[in-house]
């Protein structure tokens, strides 16, 4: 299909060569153990490539690179308005090879190439920027001490960060991680996920370009039991960074305080409620929003508002425009700019979202769309939007985090009560309440226990706002400044005077 921009996205996929190699040090190398992985398509099935499996031995590489950078000063020594430039050259690349990461982003996870370019791309270029504007306006502090005292407030970086990112928005979860850590001043191995590795080690030739020094970012490919947990156990990495499942989020915090006490932030998962009472101010614009949260990257979100708290007198209602609405995401090629909702990841996840699917038939949801793998004749992994009705807290499909295009449904008579099933979960990512009663609706983002909890949108969103969850939805904050707090230490230096 041919975009408004004349590309078409087929003829450039074929032509594509894929690079796999790891980025240690500043070149392209295969794993020391010369172990490769097939990186196979969600679109279609194909073989893109191999990609470096990169383990303990090749970890101990590039965090040996990391601290030789970071401790002769080549980029941490470099003053803030230095790397704030180097940051923006970096944002510039992105986005003048935005058409080629777009590419690799669809192809190695399935995205609709029309958000790959819209929203991976130019948000990832938006987070390196921001980050790098950022570094040269924040200043430290001096505490109100006695007269015949200084006492300096500062802030330093904090070493070897290990950056661990998930495979749902590749580009946009590593921006989230490298952004502040490269600029606060300090060196970066980051390891993607084994299904979607290859926007992140073209961000490193990238980086390079843009001119951030060898050792100081580093790319290895691999699995997460093996290159993952090596990174979270090193010695020598002073802060891991992770988003993922809460699973993995729970073995990586332990595996900081087996080995050195790294720090260790998790964005983790979620199961996020979005609450319609019947005064909503515009019921066209709840449908519209739950309807397009919940299928927007095929349900593959950890934000995705899964449960959807309807008020049952305006239940019936909400449920016939959103059955209208639909038909609209149902799957189409990734590679075609007309499409909506892509392919899932891989065959594990699809065989995963169709468990959770019968489990929600066999405990007695309605089933009122979807339900069936699509695309059939494809050689990929598509999922129908589906929506179930008559969900009650208890099932499955209303407790557990699906990560696919599956809605449920709840209707509620009181407010208070949609509150406290809202809250009953390990989860607490966000939430959503819609109301015109701006008191109810204070009162109810106030009595969320979530992040994040949007009044009358869903998915309002700005680098300068902090994202993270309650309870085992993770600790820490990315974006916003919050985010340096994570990949700086505070040093207090005392003058007597």
């Amino acid at each position: 299909m041919t975009g408004k921009d004349n590309i078409n996205w087929h003829e450039r996929a074929a032509a594509l060569a894929i690079d796999g190699r790891a980025f240690i040090d500043g070149q392209r190398v295969w794993a020391r153990a010369e172990r490769r992985f097939d990186n196979h398509s969600p679109i279609d099935g194909r073989k893109l490539g191999e990609v470096a499996r990169c383990d303990g031995a090749d970890v101990d590489l590039a965090v040996a690179a990391a601290r030789a950078a970071f401790e002769d000063g080549r980029w941490s020594a470099k003053a803030p308005a230095q790397r704030k430039r180097t940051m923006i050259r970096f944002a510039d690349l992105v986005q003048q090879n935005g058409a080629e990461l777009a590419l690799l982003e669809t192809l190695d996870m399935g995205k609709p190439i029309k958000y790959s370019q819209s929203v991976d791309v130019n948000s990832a270029a938006n987070c390196l920027r921001w980050y790098g504007e950022a570094i040269d306006k924040i200043y430290d502090e001096i505490a109100p001490t006695a007269a015949n005292s200084l006492a300096l407030i500062t802030r330093e970086p904090v070493g070897v960060v290990a950056a661990i990112v998930p495979w749902n928005y590749p580009m946009i979860m590593a921006a989230w991680k490298i952004a502040p850590a490269l600029a606060a001043g300090n060196s970066v191995v980051l390891k993607p996920s084994e299904k979607s590795p290859l926007t992140a080690l073209r961000l490193a030739e990238l980086a390079l370009e843009a001119g951030i020094p060898p050792g100081v970012f580093s790319v290895l490919p691999g699995y997460g039991d093996e290159a993952g947990a090596a990174l979270a156990l090193h010695m020598d990495v002073d802060c891991i960074g992770f988003t993922g499942s809460t699973r993995v989020g729970k073995q990586i915090m332990q595996m900081a305080g087996q080995s050195n006490l790294k720090r260790a932030w998790t964005e983790l998962g979620g199961k996020s409620a979005n609450i319609v009472c019947a005064d909503c101010p515009d019921l066209d614009a709840a449908v519209e929003a739950a309807v397009g949260s919940i299928y927007f990257n095929q349900g593959e979100s950890c934000n995705a508002p899964s449960r959807l708290f309807v008020e049952a007198s305006i239940k019936d209602r909400f449920l016939e425009k959103a059955l209208a609405m639909v038909p609209s995401f149902q799957p189409g090629d990734p590679l075609d700019e007309a499409t909506v909702m892509g392919a899932i990841v891989d065959n594990t996840q699809l065989g995963s979202v169709m468990g959770y699917i019968e489990s929600g038939k066999s405990e007695g949801a309605k089933l009122l769309a979807g339900g069936n793998r699509a695309r059939g004749g494809s050689g990929g992994y598509y999922v129908e939007p589906t929506l179930f009705d008559g969900v009650d807290s208890g099932m499955r499909i209303a407790r557990e985090e699906i990560f696919g295009p599956v809605l449920s449904v709840l209707a509620f008579t009181d407010v208070a009560d949609a509150v406290r099933q809202a809250n009953a979960t390990p989860y607490g990512l966000q939430a959503a309440v819609w109301t015109a009663d701006m008191g109810k609706a204070i009162r109810t983002a106030r009595a969320l226990r979530a992040g994040t909890v949007h009044v009358n949108q869903y998915d309002g969103d700005d680098i300068t706002v902090p994202f993270g969850g309650y309870k085992q939805s993770g600790n820490g904050r990315d974006k916003s400044l919050h985010a340096f707090d994570k990949y700086t230490e505070l040093k207090t230096t005392w003058i007597q005077v």
